[in-house]
């Protein structure tokens, strides 16, 4: 089991070779795993390879399998091992690349490779249809050329169908397996799964067991021989079968340690019978942060957000409508296509059902069932494992009657649930089995789609009263963490999932953890912070929204100084995926146009010198967090994984900001690249105090500031401790007589050897040369 991995980011300018020669540095730092972004061969020039087009072979671009072997043994040679992030869900829709999606558009549902993917040949009337086009089919920007056996569009290629290369263009398009349309008819007429509403991704159907090993031969075969130790699974959820998919990996990979990239909503547990290590560790993240936020300035802060831009309740005002109508939206944009399906399944189940109380549905009433209890889900999905009631819950199916204007037709939300939550069989006729388990799976498949979409990716970016909050796995609406809660957490977590890997940044979190550990400091001055911006925000600089601009200088607060150019691309990213004034797919230059306008004269502008100033005068406050931030991942219950270049000081935005190349060694370490490297060797040198026999336990501190000292001992050998809400303290008259009582024995500071420490110690002694203190215990002689 690992004791601490570093996560790499691959691609083409970053290969297996130079991952080789950062590994000397990376044993120095303590890791025990490099933790590799996906290996096996991708679309060319895929900057992170999750766009998989052959499960057989190892990225060529990255140096094949032999350079990924002599990583492997580079790594040993330095006492290290290497941990492989893999991608069952979807591969990329590039035929030109994929050959088993070549082989199934040349051949149809007839190829042996059909099986492979989630096609609904049915719904597409035998055609697999292909959104790739510019434009509508016969306009100029849906241009399509026969050549030979070949169509293509510009970069596209595809297989023609034996015998029907001399038709007519018409004839021929007719005869194919496939329909390549206007991209734009993805949303309502797809009929593939695909990841969330990427149709450039197709799902794989890993719950066929052919498939399966088809597509896991190579990584396991990896495993097997000592070159890789261990899994990242990513997105499981999207997956038919979680529960059966994770059992047979388990099997197969003879229960190497695994972790699964698992999305935990507030209260909800990783289900038990997963025989995996845990979590990727956003759970953990969630945790962290709020830990280091004053949950009442939060609020302060809201209300001034409220004040100062004034959003619609549903539009960024309130955290639960905004999150609401962003699901309504995405279950009839983006997902319309999943919705359809959902609604076809019920209706022919409703229709066969020996049930007559079933029969008479009509289909409207079935989709606006399945969509107002798929918008009220609390966790991504049901499990096979679980409680399906206890996901689709009563509430949520009370909530959904009022849908509906008569009370008979509400009636379908009933019948929905029921299809979707009694035993097998209740209601169904002999031989419907099939479509029950079926619509269980699309609506589990569906809802985990909608959640990442509607949270994730358009919630988060209208609701911005704290930015920091706004991560994945967080919960906006309720941010903050009182020491009590972390304690608790921690104390599940060894108890239950002791080698849970643990994260605060990765390469899918919107903001680094420093720059949301700066973002953090706000909650501590709410009311300086809202006289701040609305003396920078003036009128006359074209301001064309209070919520972009809340968030603009919350980004330049939280960033520091940085180039003009990664503020706006971060910002009108933000805009995009916000979709209330401009979209990715349906751009409004004039608008983007005044957001780069204003980003330049505003927060990139003399104005945002004021920002910068007031960042300097909490730089303290901001150091205490980004300190303890990471020593309390690096040593909670748990596998730290540690992403590139976050050992030290590490600001960045949103991908691709958040995947520049960094440096090995670092070009100037500082005190956090210290406080990381001690940490970590500290682990690496006393796994026992850290591993799945460890314990943890709160140690509490005593007098005027005990509030702002949080502190844990693991197994009685290792003392944590960091300093929360640093200003509120500073304003409240420091440490004072605040003590902290040490476990038995004789204890040295890990950053500082010629400092003891014993007893009741006073905290002021104890983080008088950092807000942070990490003691280890000293053998008596």
């Amino acid at each position: 089991m690992p004791t601490a991995t570093y996560r790499l980011q691959l691609q083409p300018a970053f290969p297996f070779a130079a991952a080789a020669t950062a590994v000397p540095y990376l044993a120095s730092l303590g890791v025990s795993h490099l933790h590799l972004s996906p290996v096996l061969e991708a679309v060319p020039g895929s900057t992170h390879g999750y766009d998989v087009v052959d499960h057989a072979r190892v990225r060529e671009e990255l140096g094949g399998e032999e350079g990924l072997r002599a990583l492997a043994r580079t790594a040993r040679e330095h006492g290290m091992g290497l941990v492989a992030d893999i991608v069952p869900n979807h591969m990329a829709m590039a035929p030109r690349h994929n050959h088993a999606l070549w082989e199934v558009l040349r051949e149809g549902p007839d190829s042996p490779y059909a099986r492979w993917f989630d096609i609904d040949w049915e719904a597409g009337h035998g055609r697999l249809l292909l959104p790739v086009l510019g434009g509508p089919v016969g306009t100029e920007h849906g241009r399509l050329v026969v050549d030979g056996d070949v169509l293509r569009h510009h970069d596209h290629a595809f297989p023609l169908r034996a015998g029907t290369e001399g038709l007519p263009v018409a004839e021929l398009l007719d005869a194919q397996w496939y329909r390549p349309v206007w991209w734009r008819l993805a949303r309502t007429e797809l009929n593939y799964r695909r990841f969330f509403s990427i149709s450039e991704l197709i799902g794989v159907r890993v719950e066929d067991p052919e498939v399966f090993e088809a597509t896991h031969a190579k990584i396991l075969q990896l495993l097997h021989e000592g070159v890789l130790d261990g899994l990242r699974v990513d997105h499981p959820d999207g997956l038919a079968d979680p529960d059966g998919y994770l059992a047979r990996l388990h099997a197969a990979s003879g229960g190497r340690w695994t972790v699964v990239e698992k999305i935990l909503a507030d209260g909800e547990l990783l289900p038990p019978s997963w025989p995996v290590a845990g979590t990727t560790g956003y759970d953990a993240l969630r945790r962290v942060d709020g830990l280091f936020t004053d949950r009442a300035g939060a609020d302060e802060l809201r209300t001034a957000y409220r004040r100062f831009a004034a959003p619609q309740t549903d539009r960024g005002g309130d955290w639960a409508a905004t999150a609401r109508r962003a699901a309504y939206q995405v279950l009839t944009h983006e997902l319309a296509a999943e919705t359809d399906r959902l609604t076809r399944v019920a209706a022919r189940l409703c229709a066969g059902s020996p049930e007559l109380a079933l029969r008479d549905r009509a289909p409207w009433a079935l989709r606006t069932a399945l969509v107002e209890l798929l918008v009220r889900m609390r966790v991504y999905r049901p499990y096979a494992s679980g409680n399906a009631a206890a996901v689709v819950t009563e509430e949520a199916a009370e909530e959904a009657r009022r849908a509906f204007a008569v009370p008979e037709e509400a009636g379908a939300v009933d019948v929905v649930r029921r299809l979707l939550t009694e035993p097998d069989g209740a209601g169904v006729a002999a031989g419907d089995g099939a479509d029950r388990a079926e619509l269980r799976t699309r609506f589990a498949q569906t809802a985990s789609a909608l959640r990442a979409k509607s949270v994730e990716d358009t919630a988060f970016y209208r609701y911005v009263p704290l930015l920091s909050t706004t991560e994945v796995g967080g919960d906006p609406g309720r941010p903050g963490v009182c020491p009590e809660e972390f304690h608790a957490y921690c104390a599940r977590v060894q108890r239950d999932w002791p080698a849970t890997g643990t994260v605060v940044t990765t390469h899918d979190t919107k903001r680094s953890a420093d720059v949301r550990a700066a973002l953090a400091v706000l909650t501590e001055c709410p009311a300086r912070w809202a006289e701040l911006i609305a003396e920078v925000t003036l009128p006359e600089e074209g301001v064309l929204d209070g919520q972009l601009a809340w968030a603009a200088w919350q980004t330049v607060f939280g960033l520091g100084p940085a180039a003009a150019e990664r503020v706006r691309e971060a910002l009108l990213k933000h805009v995009r995926e916000a979709g209330l004034y401009t979209s990715w797919t349906e751009q409004e230059p004039p608008y983007e146009e005044a957001v780069a306008a204003f980003v330049a004269a505003g927060p990139c502008g003399p104005p945002g010198e004021r920002v910068a100033a007031f960042r300097t005068a909490l730089e303290p406050h901001v150091r205490a967090n980004v300190l303890g931030t990471a020593l309390v991942q690096l040593t909670m219950p748990g596998v730290p994984d540690v992403y590139q270049g976050t050992e030290g000081e590490y600001r960045a935005l949103v991908d691709p900001d958040n995947r520049r190349p960094v440096s090995f060694p670092p070009e100037a370490p500082g005190e956090k690249d210290a406080l990381t490297a001690a940490a970590l060797r500290l682990r690496a040198r006393r796994p026992d105090a850290f591993g799945t026999t460890a314990t943890y336990a709160p140690l509490t501190a005593e007098g005027p500031a005990a509030a702002h000292c949080v502190a844990f001992a693991r197994s009685g050998e290792v003392v944590t401790a960091v300093t929360r809400l640093s200003l509120r303290l500073a304003e409240a008259g420091g440490w004072r007589e605040t003590r902290l009582a040490l476990p038995p024995g004789r204890w040295s500071d890990v950053l500082a050897a010629d400092r003891e420490f014993t007893g009741h110690t006073r905290v002021a002694d104890l983080f008088d040369r950092r807000p942070v203190a990490l003691l280890e215990r000293v053998a008596q002689d």
